[in-house]
This record gives structure tokens, C-alpha cells and sequence, in this order.
């Protein structure tokens, strides 16, 4: 076990012990339902002597048990002290049907609500999200946690502008390292290292039938699980879209990407290669030889995706970053930090290109016609 989760489990057995029985009537006045899905309810609540508002979670105790509950409840209470990670309020009790505790409530909805389908959201809003996010699931893996649940829904806005987002909903959330039950879930965010896990279902199921014993297939709880889903978070802001629909070698998107990202890790290795001979073989003073080819050259020797065609280069990298099909080489959340300012669509990298011109072209005008001025002052200076 590792120092975060048994730190953890040890805030749950004390605040089991100090867990109290209430009727929420009596100390809260319920204002409407923010959201509910499996795990329970989000209610908008207002806390009678406080007259704060906040978001109770509203846990099913038939569903859920209550290390469950309290694991969840003292993550995000004692964890979550980054701005853009939500926080839990010190306010937890059962009912004879719930366990609720109190949360920062995100008063504007959530980040899907904004995305425009098909379309997606102002290319400046996704990067100022994205800044803030990859501070708070920085923030999160450095203190030994992994969030396993990072999508539009579980992302929170505390203006209508998304100048403050806070990431939410830990329920999923497991110490690094540990070990799990490999899931494979039908969904772009599902890594491609638990693709093995659809297979295991069908056997799964087929055992079941016969009457046989399930096997299970267990993999580690590592961070890259996060950088996957940011990389898919980042495609979904800006196209309004997914890049596939499952992430296994069955999708057809899927499956031209893999290819795509395989061709482009083949041809540096390769180019890497060449430029390792050419510095044993020159001799010291000669000019170095370029072998890598342009970026031209290389769109058409690898064209990329066409569902990722309206990308520029620059985010193209950061994709290769986060969306790595090999979970060892994936790059973390602190990567989007590089890439944050320049453009992140062709349609944007263009734009900016045309600028550039029109203000060089101004500047050369005036360059010249400070030169013409500065010549007709020294004609003028020798007629005198």
C-alpha cells in the first residue's frame, strides 16, 4: 500500500467514527437538482444558519458502501486544495437512505453544456480551461492520486466565460500504483491499454453461461490514464466531436490514428538514425547535412487523419504527447503548459500567418519611406 492510500484510508476510519445522523430538512433548504447519475444526485442547497450555499452528494446506502462514501468525501476534502479542483465543505451525515456530504457548489453548470456540437467552444476559452486543468491534475498526481473520470461532465464552471473550472467528481479516483479491475467501457476515454479487457468481457459472459468461474484482468493505476483523457478532452473542446467512438482496434477512427501515430514514431526513430551516422561519419567543420523533412514532405508521406486535419502542427504535438498509444511514453498534464498561446488550428495558424504579413508589409513601407525622407535630407543638406 502506498503512503497516500494509507494516509487516506486512515482519514476514513477516523471520520467514520465521528459520522452523525441528521434530517436534511432541518439544516438545509434544497433549491434545485444540479445533476444525477448512477452514483446518486447533486443537490443546490442553501444551509439555514449559514446561509451559504453549497452542493450535497446524495450517496444511495444501498448502493454504496460507506468506505466508498468516505473514501470520496476525504479525498476531495483533505486533497483538493488546489483553485481548480473541487473541494468538500467538512459537512457529511447519513439519512435513513443516504450519505450525503456538502461540496462547492459550480453555480453555472458544467463544461458539456457549453460545447456546441459539432462545433465546439472559442479555440482561447478551450486553452484557458486546459491551463487550469492541467495545474489541478498536476496538483492532484503530486500528492499520489489518480482522477480516472476526467471528462466534460465532471468539470464544473464558476462563471459563464470558463475563467474558472473546477474538476469534480473523485468517485474513481485511486491512489497511484494500486492495482485494479481492468474495465473496458464503451467511450473515446477508455485507454487502449484496457482494450484487452473487451475480450475479457465476452469470455467473461461465455464463462458465465457454462456456469464457470470469472477471471478477472488487473492492471496498475498510473497517471498516464489522465493525460489520455485530457488529449481526447482537448479534441472534444474544439471539434464539438469525439475522435472515435471506442478506443480499440474495432473503431475505425481509432484504428487510422493508431496507424498514422505508429508511421510518424517510425520515421523519427528512422530520421534519428541517419543524423546519429552523419554525426560519427562528418568530420569536425563540415556543415551538417539536414535529413528531416519538411513538414510539406512529410504531410503528404504521412498524411494525417482527416478527423484531425483541422488541427495545427503545434497541437498535433501535444497530441502525440498525451495521446500516445503507449501508456509508458505518455506525456503528463504538465505538458499542455508548452504548447498554451500559440495556435491550435489550422484556421487560427492561418490568420496569424496573414497578420504577420500585413505587418511586415507595413513595416517595409515604412522602412522606406524613412529611407527616401533620409535621402531627399542629405540632397537638401548639399544644395545648401
Amino acid at each position: 500500500m502506498t503512503a497516500a492510500a494509507q494516509e487516506l484510508d486512515e482519514l476514513c476510519f477516523l471520520s467514520a467514527q465521528s459520522m452523525s445522523t441528521l434530517e436534511t430538512s432541518d439544516h438545509f433548504q434544497m433549491v434545485k437538482l444540479l445533476g444525477e447519475g448512477s452514483y446518486g444526485k447533486v443537490m443546490l442547497a442553501v444551509h439555514k444558519k449559514r446561509g451559504t450555499p453549497m452542493a450535497l452528494k446524495f450517496f444511495p446506502r444501498q448502493s454504496t458502501s460507506l468506505f466508498a462514501f468516505l473514501r470520496e468525501y476525504n479525498l476531495s476534502l483533505s486533497y483538493c486544495t488546489h483553485p481548480s479542483l473541487t473541494r468538500a465543505l467538512g459537512i457529511f451525515f447519513s439519512t435513513p437512505c443516504y450519505y450525503v456530504f456538502a461540496q462547492q457548489a459550480g453555480l453555472y453548470g458544467d463544461l458539456y453544456s457549453v460545447i456546441v456540437s459539432e462545433v465546439g467552444v472559442d479555440e482561447e476559452c478551450v486553452q484557458r480551461v486546459m491551463s487550469q486543468l492541467s495545474g489541478a491534475v498536476s496538483h492532484l498526481h503530486s500528492l499520489g492520486f489518480v482522477h480516472r473520470d476526467i471528462k466534460p461532465e465532471n468539470i464544473f464552471l464558476c462563471d459563464r466565460t470558463c475563467r474558472w473550472v473546477k474538476l469534480g467528481d473523485f468517485g474513481l479516483a485511486r491512489p497511484t500504483g494500486c492495482t485494479v479491475r481492468a474495465v473496458w467501457y464503451d467511450s473515446p476515454f477508455c485507454t487502449p491499454e484496457v482494450e484487452q479487457a473487451k475480450e475479457s468481457e465476452k469470455v467473461r459472459e461465455q464463462r458465465e453461461e457454462d456456469g464457470e468461474e470469472e477471471e478477472n484482468i488487473w492492471i496498475t493505476v498510473e497517471t498516464t490514464i489522465d493525460s489520455w483523457a485530457l488529449g481526447v478532452l482537448v479534441y472534444c473542446l474544439l471539434t464539438g466531436c469525439f475522435p472515435w467512438e471506442e478506443t480499440t482496434h474495432d473503431d475505425p477512427a481509432y484504428r487510422r490514428y493508431k496507424e498514422w501515430y505508429d508511421r510518424e514514431t517510425e520515421r523519427e526513430e528512422r530520421s534519428e538514425g541517419l543524423r546519429g551516422e552523419e554525426e560519427v561519419i562528418w568530420c569536425e567543420g563540415e556543415r551538417e547535412k539536414d535529413n528531416t523533412l519538411s513538414l510539406e514532405e512529410n504531410q503528404k508521406s504521412n498524411p494525417v487523419p482527416p478527423h484531425f486535419q483541422c488541427f495545427s502542427p503545434l497541437l498535433m504535438s501535444l497530441f502525440r504527447e498525451l495521446l500516445n498509444p503507449q501508456a509508458r511514453l505518455r506525456g503528463g498534464p504538465d505538458e499542455i503548459l508548452s504548447y498554451l498561446g500559440g495556435p491550435w488550428l489550422m484556421e487560427t495558424e492561418r490568420e496569424e500567418k496573414r497578420k504577420a504579413k500585413e505587418v511586415e508589409k507595413k513595416a517595409r513601407k515604412i522602412r522606406e519611406a524613412g529611407a527616401v525622407e533620409e535621402v531627399r535630407e542629405r540632397e537638401g543638406r548639399g544644395e545648401r
